[in-house]
């Protein structure tokens, strides 16, 4: 992920036949499988606990895991890609994630399924982002903004299809499996990427010999692993000593990987982490709004699926319609930003989507006090196309603000540190639902009295949306130190030479998810 590597080997190939267009549907329908994944098991989480006995930790873990470990191998999976090659390391990925889910449908126990929940984030590391590097070397520059228009589409497409697919799956009950159809679906769609995959994608790799910073590597993960694992553990087992000294370590486990990556920039130039970045003000100000609205998007689905299910007792599948409104408004505001907005007013349309989350977390946090347990699913869908709305100013256009004042030779590197953050901040935010959510819940006491359930559940819930919208709040401020219209890049656009190509071997911006 250095200043050195390049995203662009040669020229693409075959640029004028069928193939790049069956490779490109290869790719999309893999990230597709990994959005939809990342959301479908939310929904199942209730059958999940039934069938499995799973602790309120363990199905933390369920989710918190997959997200960690995806995080954890971004990076990493990343510069692998550009070492061993593009096409290599997303075949290799596929395999692993079509494996893991697999194993996670086949699970006998809650701690079997956790384990395949890491080895599917880890696999899904390696697989997704080589999906846009793959893209990049097949594609134009004059087709890129097509193409990765589609992708957007796809994007919005898997927030509204994971939470409907995993309700409708779990609610056929399909051959008595319940929720296991949620992970064996991949299964098809997994082989028959592998198989189209070796033909139609053509193999791509960084014209330098690279090499993986390994201990950058054991020092993030490590660091990751102090922070998360306390904060998920933390609540069940009545908050450790060794949970605080883990958590505290884990500040001294980053500054240990700042001080060497800064050694290894001046050793041989090729850190995992291009710390020069963060000395780009915008930049710096991006990874802190990418890490906190990725904290409040972990917190709420998670907390936002229990409380229809277990405190209001809904059906997965009515919580997963439910759902639809908002996943709906977060594409068209997403598409809206990007293409109209965004170009005219610049950094305000951000903003003005962190005050329109805000005023849907606080209209759903009225509702959910007023209405409690009685409340229906279209009193919920007006603060949930607000929160929709606002979620779509802010996630389109995020990292076209954030790269805008990146040199380009830093944009890959840049733009991989993004995806991981933000990963990096779901991570935290799953772990931190067992302080906001569960830390308002005594366990014993609604062993005692099920009927309390309910109303213990929406407190909770009120209590989540309170910490997501002083979290927004943050996120709102911080983005004052954004540029105020970001600048325009040729990548991605409609109006490159096709020639250009040829002889372009500089490292361009990509979109969000890419390396």
């Amino acid at each position: 992920m250095s200043s050195h590597e390049a995203v662009t080997d040669a020229a693409p190939q075959d640029t004028s036949g069928k193939r790049r267009w069956i490779a490109l549907a290869i790719v999309m329908t893999a990230a597709f499988m990994d959005l939809v994944d990342a959301t479908i098991v939310n929904i199942a989480i209730p059958s999940i606990e039934r069938d499995l006995g799973a602790s309120l930790g363990t199905i933390q873990w369920i989710t918190a895991g997959y997200a960690l470990a995806f995080a954890a191998g971004l990076i990493t999976g990343g510069r692998l890609g550009d070492i061993y090659g593009r096409k290599r390391l997303f075949l290799l990925g596929t395999a692993g994630f079509t494996l893991a889910s697999a194993l996670c449908g086949f699970a006998v126990s809650s701690e079997m399924l956790v384990a395949s929940r890491l080895l599917q984030g880890a696999a899904a590391a390696m697989m997704v982002p080589q999906v846009l590097s793959i893209i990049h070397v097949t594609f134009p520059a004059h087709e890129r903004g097509k193409v990765f228009g589609m992708f957007g589409a796809i994007i919005g497409l898997g927030a509204v299809s994971g939470p409907l697919l995993g309700a409708l799956l779990t609610q056929w009950n399909i051959a008595g499996l319940e929720w296991r159809p949620i992970f064996l679906i991949n299964l098809p769609v997994g082989i028959a990427g592998l198989l189209l995959g070796r033909k139609f994608i053509t193999e791509s790799k960084a014209p330098k010999a690279l090499r993986l910073d390994m201990v950058g590597v054991l020092l993030v993960t490590g660091a990751l692993l102090m922070l998360i694992y306390p904060l998920t553990r933390g609540r069940e087992l009545d908050w450790p000593l060794w949970g605080h000294l883990m958590m505290a370590g884990s500040v001294l486990v980053f500054g240990a990987l700042v001080a060497y990556e800064k050694y290894k920039t001046k050793k041989d130039g090729s850190p995992l982490v291009e710390l020069s970045l963060f000395r780009v003000k915008s930049f710096a100000a991006g990874i802190a709004v990418q890490l906190t609205f990725g904290v409040v998007l972990g917190i709420f689905f998670l907390v936002w699926t229990m409380y229809m299910q277990i405190g209001i007792g809904w059906t997965a599948l009515r919580a997963g319609l439910t759902g639809v409104p908002f996943s709906i408004a977060v594409s068209v505001a997403a598409g809206l930003s990007v293409q109209k907005l965004v170009p005219r007013f610049g950094r305000k349309v951000l903003q003005a989507g962190a005050l329109t989350m805000i005023a849907g977390v606080l209209l759903y946090l009225f509702e959910a006090g007023r209405y409690g347990t009685g409340i229906e699913s279209w009193q919920m869908i007006p603060p949930l196309v607000v929160m929709g709305l606002g979620m779509g100013l802010i996630v389109a256009p995020l990292t076209d603000a954030v790269l805008s004042e990146v040199p380009q030779e830093h944009a890959g590197s840049a733009s991989g540190l993004i995806n991981t953050t933000g990963q990096m901040g779901n991570a935290l935010g799953l772990g931190l639902v067992s302080v906001v959510f569960f830390g308002s819940i005594d366990d014993e006491r609604l062993a005692k009295a099920p009927a309390e359930v309910g109303p213990a559940f929406t407190n909770a819930f009120q209590n989540s949306l309170g910490w997501a919208a002083g979290v927004l709040a943050v996120i709102f401020l911080v983005m004052f130190a954004l540029p105020a219209k970001p600048k325009q890049h040729l990548e991605g656009g409609g109006e490159a030479d096709p020639d250009a190509d040829a002889d372009a071997m500089v490292v361009e911006k990509e979109p969000a998810l890419t390396r």
